[in-house]
């Protein structure tokens, strides 16, 4: 399943919409904000039918999953939304995390908890805004907002030390950088390592640099450190591999295309996350050039002056001027 999708849940006194485009979206927030009115919203248009007195509307069906049996269910469902709450434990286990990443359908789950198990970006936790009532019919009018917004991430300073959440190509590049440059920079082993190397780290000033498109589960840990430590900022792109096809350097008159709509080239099933998928495309468009792509290993070629200035004019909100506190 793939695409960018509008739903619309409502009754005469409730009514919620949102856009989904990736197969995880995460809904978080406290009681009371209309977290599982939603779920029992859905629960009874699909029990009932017209005579629930709900409406939802979207290109394709919406369902909640839940119970014990829903490993049974699950492989039965094909191309749907299924929405999900917290009451269902088993959201946080390796067999529902297999059972998604298996699945061609598209999953809404509501929790207050972080689901290490499940790589959703940072750009698909939402929480539900309540906004007055809706017109006549005393409507109360729910829609999502980002809870995490691109602007708490950026440092236009320059940082002391730089925090790369692996230890591959990504990896490579930042530190040949932070070299040149007279910065640190030191490799995380891995995103759920990012809050205590940061937190190790004897520095004023730190910049993170990690996948946006997989480390959803870790924001709400590292949102609370950068509150408390204003200094650390972080860089989220979707993947090392994304900023270097949004560059340019790859010959390809469909790349840019993908890159301004990747939810409609993205099959969920296949890629579990989409850093996988722009992992995949990278290595498709470069595999019989000089830039051949190795995940694990930096092609030096990615290192040329000109090629490397290239990558770095996407990245924004980052300085990577020198440092004399370093040098």
């Amino acid at each position: 399943m793939k695409g960018k999708y509008r739903i619309v849940v409502q009754n005469n006194k409730l009514r919620y919409e949102l856009n989904i485009r990736r197969n995880i979206t995460i809904i978080r927030g406290n009681s009371a904000t209309g977290k599982t009115q939603l779920i029992h919203l859905l629960e009874q248009a699909a029990s009932l039918g017209e005579g629930s007195g709900v409406e939802v509307f979207c290109e394709r069906p919406c369902r909640t999953l839940g119970g014990k049996d829903w490993n049974l269910i699950l492989p039965n469902i094909h191309e749907q939304i299924i929405f999900l709450d917290e009451e269902n434990k088993f959201v946080k286990s390796e067999e529902f995390a297999a059972a998604v990443k298996a699945s061609d359908n598209y999953f809404v789950i509501i929790t207050r908890e972080d689901l290490p198990n499940l790589p959703y970006s940072v750009d698909e936790i939402y929480g539900i805004h309540t906004s007055g009532k809706y017109h006549d019919l005393k409507r109360t009018y729910n829609e999502l907002y980002h809870i995490y917004s691109a602007k708490d991430f950026t440092a236009k300073e320059t940082p002391e030390a730089v925090v790369v959440e692996d230890s591959n190509s990504g990896y490579t590049f930042f530190r040949t950088i932070c070299e040149e440059r007279g910065l640190f920079c030191i490799s995380a082993g891995g995103k759920s390592n990012i809050k205590a190397t940061v937190s190790k780290l004897d520095k004023d000033s730190m910049l993170v640099i990690a996948d946006g498109a997989a480390i959803g589960a870790e924001m709400n840990e590292l949102y609370q450190l950068m509150c408390h430590k204003p200094t650390v900022k972080c860089y989220l792109p979707e993947s090392f591999e994304w900023i270097i096809l949004k560059s340019g350097i790859i010959d390809g008159k469909n790349i840019q295309d993908i890159l301004k709509h990747p939810e409609d080239f993205i099959e969920s099933q296949k890629y579990f996350s989409w850093e996988r998928f722009f992992t995949a495309l990278l290595i498709e468009y470069t595999q019989d050039s000089y830039l051949k792509y190795n995940k694990r290993k930096l092609n030096e070629a990615y290192l040329y002056e000109k090629i490397k200035q290239e990558i770095l004019d996407v990245i924004e909100g980052v300085n990577f001027l020198y440092n004399s506190r370093n040098l």
